[in-house]
Protein backbone atom coordinates (compact mmCIF):
# COMPACT_ATOMS: atom_id res chain seq x y z
CA UNK A 1 0.00 0.00 0.00
CA UNK A 2 1.53 3.31 -1.01
CA UNK A 3 1.34 6.48 1.08
CA UNK A 4 -1.54 8.06 -0.84
CA UNK A 5 -3.66 4.91 -0.62
CA UNK A 6 -2.92 4.57 3.11
CA UNK A 7 -4.09 8.14 3.68
CA UNK A 8 -7.44 7.37 2.03
CA UNK A 9 -8.06 4.67 4.65
CA UNK A 10 -7.53 6.88 7.70
CA UNK A 11 -10.29 6.87 10.30
CA UNK A 12 -10.85 10.49 11.30
CA UNK A 13 -14.38 10.15 12.62
CA UNK A 14 -16.80 7.38 13.50
CA UNK A 15 -20.55 7.10 13.21
CA UNK A 16 -23.38 4.70 13.82
CA UNK A 17 -26.75 4.17 12.22
CA UNK A 18 -28.21 2.61 15.35
CA UNK A 19 -30.96 4.93 16.63
CA UNK A 20 -30.58 3.74 20.23
CA UNK A 21 -26.98 5.00 20.43
CA UNK A 22 -26.47 8.74 20.94
CA UNK A 23 -23.82 10.80 19.24
CA UNK A 24 -20.41 10.15 20.80
CA UNK A 25 -18.23 12.40 22.84
CA UNK A 26 -15.43 13.30 20.42
CA UNK A 27 -12.08 13.82 22.07
CA UNK A 28 -8.83 14.70 20.36
CA UNK A 29 -8.24 11.10 19.29
CA UNK A 30 -11.11 8.96 20.59
CA UNK A 31 -14.85 8.89 19.86
CA UNK A 32 -16.64 7.54 22.94
CA UNK A 33 -20.12 6.03 22.66
CA UNK A 34 -22.36 5.26 25.62
CA UNK A 35 -23.66 1.76 24.77
CA UNK A 36 -25.69 1.39 27.96
CA UNK A 37 -25.52 2.60 31.55
CA UNK A 38 -22.48 0.41 32.30
CA UNK A 39 -20.62 0.15 28.99
CA UNK A 40 -18.72 2.36 26.56
CA UNK A 41 -17.64 1.77 23.00
CA UNK A 42 -14.38 3.61 22.32
CA UNK A 43 -13.27 4.13 18.72
CA UNK A 44 -9.62 5.14 18.50
CA UNK A 45 -9.18 7.20 15.34
CA UNK A 46 -6.16 8.13 13.26
CA UNK A 47 -6.51 11.79 14.26
CA UNK A 48 -3.40 13.28 15.75
CA UNK A 49 -3.07 16.10 18.21
CA UNK A 50 0.07 18.02 18.98
CA UNK A 51 0.29 20.57 21.76
CA UNK A 52 -3.48 20.14 22.33
CA UNK A 53 -4.51 20.91 18.75
CA UNK A 54 -6.01 18.40 16.32
CA UNK A 55 -3.96 18.37 13.14
CA UNK A 56 -5.58 18.33 9.69
CA UNK A 57 -3.63 15.32 8.44
CA UNK A 58 -4.34 11.94 10.02
CA UNK A 59 -1.73 9.20 10.40
CA UNK A 60 -2.64 5.85 8.81
CA UNK A 61 -3.12 3.04 11.35
CA UNK A 62 -2.27 5.30 14.31
CA UNK A 63 -5.56 4.43 16.00
CA UNK A 64 -4.93 0.71 15.69
CA UNK A 65 -1.45 1.03 17.14
CA UNK A 66 -2.61 3.26 20.01
CA UNK A 67 -5.58 1.02 20.86
CA UNK A 68 -3.53 -2.18 20.80
CA UNK A 69 -0.70 -0.57 22.77
CA UNK A 70 -3.26 0.46 25.41
CA UNK A 71 -4.67 -3.06 25.56
CA UNK A 72 -1.16 -4.49 25.88
CA UNK A 73 -0.18 -2.01 28.62
CA UNK A 74 -3.34 -2.56 30.68
CA UNK A 75 -2.86 -6.33 30.41
CA UNK A 76 0.62 -5.99 31.95
CA UNK A 77 -0.76 -4.42 35.16
CA UNK A 78 -4.00 -6.39 35.52
CA UNK A 79 -2.50 -8.35 38.44
CA UNK A 80 -1.92 -5.03 40.23
CA UNK A 81 -4.99 -2.97 39.36
CA UNK A 82 -8.21 -3.74 37.48
CA UNK A 83 -8.80 -1.87 34.23
CA UNK A 84 -11.83 -0.70 32.32
CA UNK A 85 -11.25 -2.97 29.30
CA UNK A 86 -13.91 -5.60 28.62
CA UNK A 87 -12.95 -6.51 25.05
CA UNK A 88 -11.07 -5.29 21.99
CA UNK A 89 -13.22 -6.67 19.14
CA UNK A 90 -11.45 -4.64 16.43
CA UNK A 91 -8.00 -3.03 16.26
CA UNK A 92 -9.60 0.44 16.52
CA UNK A 93 -12.31 -0.40 19.09
CA UNK A 94 -12.33 -1.02 22.84
CA UNK A 95 -15.44 -2.04 24.77
CA UNK A 96 -15.00 -0.72 28.28
CA UNK A 97 -16.70 -0.40 31.64
CA UNK A 98 -17.97 3.04 32.53
CA UNK A 99 -15.99 4.19 35.51
CA UNK A 100 -14.91 7.34 37.26
CA UNK A 101 -11.59 8.40 35.72
CA UNK A 102 -8.66 9.53 37.80
CA UNK A 103 -7.80 12.84 36.14
CA UNK A 104 -4.01 12.61 36.00
CA UNK A 105 -1.58 12.47 33.18
CA UNK A 106 2.11 11.72 32.99
CA UNK A 107 4.35 13.88 30.85
CA UNK A 108 7.77 12.60 29.83
CA UNK A 109 10.15 15.04 28.19
CA UNK A 110 13.32 14.16 26.33
CA UNK A 111 13.84 17.53 24.63
CA UNK A 112 13.38 21.20 25.42
CA UNK A 113 10.47 21.69 23.00
CA UNK A 114 6.93 23.08 22.89
CA UNK A 115 5.48 24.27 26.19
CA UNK A 116 8.73 23.58 28.05
CA UNK A 117 10.68 25.73 25.59
CA UNK A 118 8.17 28.59 25.84
CA UNK A 119 8.46 28.55 29.65
CA UNK A 120 12.26 28.31 29.51
CA UNK A 121 12.52 31.11 26.91
CA UNK A 122 10.48 33.37 29.23
CA UNK A 123 13.28 33.10 31.80
CA UNK A 124 11.92 30.37 34.07
CA UNK A 125 14.39 27.60 34.89
CA UNK A 126 12.02 25.26 36.69
CA UNK A 127 9.46 23.37 34.63
CA UNK A 128 6.99 21.23 36.56
CA UNK A 129 9.40 20.89 39.45
CA UNK A 130 12.42 20.02 37.28
CA UNK A 131 15.32 22.50 37.37
CA UNK A 132 16.79 23.37 33.96
CA UNK A 133 20.34 24.71 33.52
CA UNK A 134 21.03 28.05 31.87
CA UNK A 135 22.23 28.12 28.27
CA UNK A 136 19.94 25.48 26.75
CA UNK A 137 18.61 25.95 23.22
CA UNK A 138 15.29 24.99 21.65
CA UNK A 139 14.97 21.25 20.86
CA UNK A 140 18.07 20.42 22.89
CA UNK A 141 18.10 16.88 24.28
CA UNK A 142 18.04 16.55 28.06
CA UNK A 143 20.86 14.48 29.62
CA UNK A 144 18.11 12.19 30.91
CA UNK A 145 14.37 12.25 30.17
CA UNK A 146 12.37 13.90 32.94
CA UNK A 147 8.84 13.05 33.92
CA UNK A 148 6.10 14.37 36.12
CA UNK A 149 2.45 13.80 36.73
CA UNK A 150 -0.16 16.50 36.86
CA UNK A 151 -3.89 16.95 37.23
CA UNK A 152 -5.55 16.53 33.86
CA UNK A 153 -8.00 19.29 33.06
CA UNK A 154 -9.32 21.25 30.11
CA UNK A 155 -6.75 23.93 30.84
CA UNK A 156 -3.32 22.38 30.58
CA UNK A 157 -0.81 22.93 33.35
CA UNK A 158 2.11 21.16 31.75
Amino acid sequence: MDQQEALTHCITTSNTTLPEIDEPYRGKVRDVYSLNEKTLGIVVTDRISAFDHIMRQAIPFKGQILNQLSEFSFSKVEDIVPSHIIDVPHPNVTIAKKCEPIPIEVVIRGYLTGHAWRVYRSGAREICGVRMPDGMIEHQKFPEPNSHSCHKSDRRSR
